[in-house]
């Protein structure tokens, strides 16, 4: 997971918290996020990615699209890099600003 980029971490948050996305479906969550266009040059070689890394898997919904499942290994790296980041920002409330 150390080695992810962020916007890939944020692919894989959004294919575990959605039940086998397609990539237009990945693609829209991700716009709504970053509140910009994301292209399809940049969506899909980093959805290859994670697939090659062994954190996602792709399936054939029909020939044109493909949807994503996280895998046991995608949802272990997920967990240990909350476990991480709650070291640094557990108990933080914004009502403290």
């Amino acid at each position: 997971m150390y080695d992810l980029t962020g916007f890939q971490r944020d692919v894989l948050y959004v294919i575990a918290g959605q039940d086998e996305p397609h990539g237009l479906a990945i693609k829209d969550e991700l716009e709504n996020y970053y509140e910009t266009e994301i292209h399809h040059g940049r969506l899909y070689p980093n959805l290859d990615e994670v697939v090659d890394k062994g954190l996602v898997e792709k399936g054939e919904l029909d020939k044109r699209t493909n949807y994503y499942t996280i895998t046991a290994r995608g949802q272990r790296e997920l967990e240990a890099r909350r476990e991480w980041e709650d070291q640094y920002v557990d108990g933080f409330d914004s009502s403290d600003e």
